[in-house]
């Protein structure tokens, strides 16, 4: 299954959605998504359990 985090969701006004093969490859992109585009130096740990608690599962795409 696919991790899911949709960036409005931790209350950004964002339509940013990541996807990833799992847990921590998502909260590792969701850093570099807060750094790269809101411009956050550091995540702290309130954002990092907001995230977790929004992570959602979703099946993986079919490839083409």
């Amino acid at each position: 299954m696919t991790k899911v985090i949709h960036c409005r969701e931790v209350g950004f006004d964002c339509d940013g959605v990541i996807r990833a093969n799992s847990e921590e490859e998502a909260l590792q992109m969701a850093a570099e998504h807060a750094k790269t585009v809101h411009g956050m130096d550091k995540v702290s740990p309130e954002v990092v359990a907001k995230l977790k608690s929004i992570i959602r599962e979703e099946a993986a795409r079919p490839t083409h």
